[in-house]
């Protein structure tokens, strides 16, 4: 845990705040020998709040990688839900012949 006295940690608080941030705590000390901790407070915040991402993507690139991925999935989806459908009519269709069948 890093130590400033009251002089520096004043002069550079950014400093002394951000490094609080990153590694949990900072001592200040005074020159009567008074110790004080400086911390940050943790929030409660929303898990949907995540930090930003940095890309190389241009305007409206995303968008558009989105609508294609989507067309694509729900394309799949129509493609397995046809081929199910098809099994099973084929399956019903041969349940109900299977006694009419000639031998």
């Amino acid at each position: 845990m890093k130590t400033y006295t009251y002089s520096e940690a004043r002069q550079h608080l950014a400093t002394v705040l951000d490094l609080a941030r990153r590694e949990g705590r900072v001592q200040i000390r005074r020159q009567d020998g008074s110790v004080f901790m400086v911390q940050p407070i943790s929030s409660e915040g929303s898990p949907l709040d995540v930090p930003g991402v940095g890309t190389t993507l241009r305007p409206g690139e995303l968008t558009r990688l989105l609508r294609e991925q989507r067309k694509a999935s729900g394309e799949r989806l129509i493609k397995a839900l046809s081929s199910r459908r098809a099994l099973v009519t084929k399956a019903r269709y041969a349940r109900r012949t299977a006694g009419t069948r000639k031998k």
